[in-house]
């Protein structure tokens, strides 16, 4: 059977982000390695199922991927640093270390952070909305580099290639974006359908996660969440002259 053969992009846009719905292609590692191009593959999803709002949010995202290429064609080896000042401060200010042994062996507490690595070791896979809660986690509470958060990726992932990971990495902390990507544990309850928050010892009292945006914006970033689009857009537009 070919890869993809059993996807159903028609339910593509109400469950790619649930993390155990497994509503995605998994074409991803067929397309770091060569074995499928992003054309071919957008050309079997059209004829299959024809044009749609499910298929035009699959093929966005592999324009997404496309773009990140394009990106790592301009600026080279130049994606494994900060392209952008980050617009709001970090914690760790940039400074490369190793990994903490709670993160690298999968012992954070936090089952929606310990089973995603855990997968990760296990299947060399995790979904992609994991991996953003993940490097979220990782930059903005625990204020590790990112650049260590993306070795430790590459260094595991099937469909690991330097521009979709590096990048990645850098839009969920600001570096290439104009604000950084964070979420809350209602945003984790949603997309695990409950899965994780139901058997996390912290759960009951202790969740980092366990708040409002507009109250971690100002816990992780000292500033509002309208302080955080703004001041973020205005830096953003800043280091771009």
């Amino acid at each position: 059977q070919s890869p993809g053969a059993q996807f159903d992009v028609t339910r593509y846009g109400t469950t790619r982000n649930h993390v155990t719905k497994r509503g995605i292609s998994f074409l991803s590692p067929y397309i770091r390695h060569g074995v499928l191009a992003l054309a071919e593959i957008r050309d079997y999803i059209l004829t299959r199922f024809g044009a749609g709002r499910d298929t035009t949010k699959y093929i966005n995202e592999l324009a997404w991927r496309q773009f990140w290429q394009l990106v790592y064609a301009e600026y080279g080896n130049r994606i494994h640093q900060d392209i952008e000042p980050p617009k709001v401060p970090r914690k760790g200010n940039g400074t490369r270390r190793s990994l903490p042994d709670d993160i690298l062996q999968a012992t954070t507490g936090l089952v929606c952070m310990d089973e995603s690595l855990r997968e990760l070791y296990r299947e060399g896979y995790m979904h992609n909305h994991a991996r953003m809660w993940f490097a979220a986690y990782l930059q903005h509470w625990r204020g590790e580099d990112w650049r260590d958060g993306a070795e430790l990726f590459y260094t595991h992932l099937l469909d690991g290639d330097p521009a979709s990971n590096s990048l990645s990495w850098q839009w969920v902390g600001s570096t290439f974006s104009h604000k950084p990507y964070y979420f809350n544990r209602q945003n984790v309850e949603k997309f695990s359908d409950g899965e994780y928050c139901k058997r996390c010892p912290l759960a009951s009292g202790g969740c980092p996660f366990d708040a409002t945006y507009e109250q971690l914006a100002r816990d992780l970033f000292g500033m509002s969440q309208e302080e955080l689009e703004q001041g973020g857009q205005r830096r953003g537009q800043q280091s771009r002259r």
